[in-house]
């Protein structure tokens, strides 16, 4: 039997999200004085020892990479092994020979880099922030005006690819494996808002940026390039617009109000977009198809329609009870004021229920 998702007290979701925690914190261990010996030359180890001394910076920090290395890594940045490639710059395969490890190599665009200072306290930052639905970062490189990122390898490449990209004789996602990426993704933002400290908004939350290992648990990459979120009662910050145009919240792209509650939005977009299997933007569909929340917003009022927004892919194998519901969830995380939006906590809660396959859901798929 499976739980209610509506019931979301104040008391019942603090009980879910207590259980949930990530419960590595009395782990860490302030970061020894000794970074400033992997911190490739001498300006970055004064650097690294100025942070570590004003930043209060835990845990050992990630592994400090040569360019050589890395370029030896990914065969000196060949095409061939070029993966993705986004708005802070291209990501490539590589081997990393001496550990025997192939991992993602994030080489960032050199419009967008940092000065030392900057980029190696956001590297601390990252070497904190630790979750199983977040991309590890493994370390970087700072060698001249090169930025470089290093992270685990994920296997399965992005959500957007196994929605948009999969070729025909490919098996499409069924509806439960679905529901638990929308989940694993949704606990990763929560991650990121109540248990990071200080908070971290997404800022650039999108289905690209859900990627999957090799049993298909999702993992949040990029959040490590936006910026912390708001300290000491500060309610928004006002920053330029960076969030792709399709998961933008109102409030952000009006006026660069950001709140946790922009990602909010974001991730009712993403939803949507797994539920139905099309794209945010898709410039292929009659204008007022294009964008997938402006197109959906109206057929919510009716469940009537609610068949409209499910994939095709799916063959109605999924539970309409689920779909309802589901659906009910992306338009509360897709409501023009952002202090109507739930938490992304409320939104785990019943996720949790639609991530939950019984018996009598799977007779009813298989019908």
């Amino acid at each position: 039997m499976k739980k209610n998702p509506l019931k979301t007290s104040k008391s019942y979701v603090n009980e879910i999200k207590a259980s949930q925690k990530y419960d590595g914190g009395e782990e860490l261990l302030p970061i020894s004085r000794s970074l400033s010996m992997y911190t490739g030359n001498g300006k970055q180890r004064m650097i690294a020892d100025d942070i570590l001394r004003h930043g209060n910076v835990m845990r050992v920090p990630a592994t400090v990479f040569t360019f050589r290395e890395l370029a030896i890594a990914t065969e000196n940045f060949s095409p061939e092994l070029l993966v993705g490639e986004g708005g802070f710059g291209r990501v490539y395969k590589g081997h990393l020979k001496n550990k025997d490890q192939i991992v993602a190599v994030k080489q960032l665009d050199r419009n967008w880099i940092q000065g030392n200072r900057e980029f190696l306290a956001e590297v601390l930052t990252l070497s904190v922030v630790h979750h199983p639905n977040l991309v590890n970062l493994i370390g970087y490189c700072a060698d001249g005006r090169q930025r470089i990122l290093v992270y685990d390898y994920m296997q399965n490449g992005s959500l957007a690819y196994h929605l948009h990209g999969l070729s025909a004789d490919k098996k499409p996602l069924d509806w439960y494996a679905r529901m638990q990426i929308a989940k694993g993704a949704a606990q990763g933002l929560e991650y990121l808002h109540d248990t990071a400290s200080p908070s971290i908004i997404f800022r650039d939350f999108k289905i690209s940026n859900i990627l999957l290992d090799e049993m298909f648990n999702p993992k949040l990459s990029d959040f490590g390039l936006s910026k912390l979120g708001p300290k000491g009662g500060e309610d928004h910050e006002s920053t330029r617009l960076m969030e792709t145009y399709g998961y933008c919240a109102p409030e952000y792209a009006q006026a660069g109000h950001l709140t946790i509650k922009s990602d909010v939005y974001s991730f009712g977009a993403v939803f949507l977009e797994i539920i139905s299997g099309r794209r945010a933007i898709d410039n292929s569909k009659p204008t007022e198809e294009e964008n997938l929340v402006e197109w959906a917003k109206p057929l919510f009022k009716d469940r009537s329609n609610f068949t409209l927004l499910a994939d095709p892919l799916l063959e109605g194998k999924y539970p309409e009870k689920d779909l309802n519901q589901a659906l009910a969830i992306a338009a509360m995380c897709l409501q023009e004021e952002a202090s109507t939006r739930p938490l992304i906590g409320d939104v785990v809660t019943a996720l949790e229920y639609l991530a939950m396959e019984t018996d009598e859901d799977m007779s009813a798929t298989d019908t």
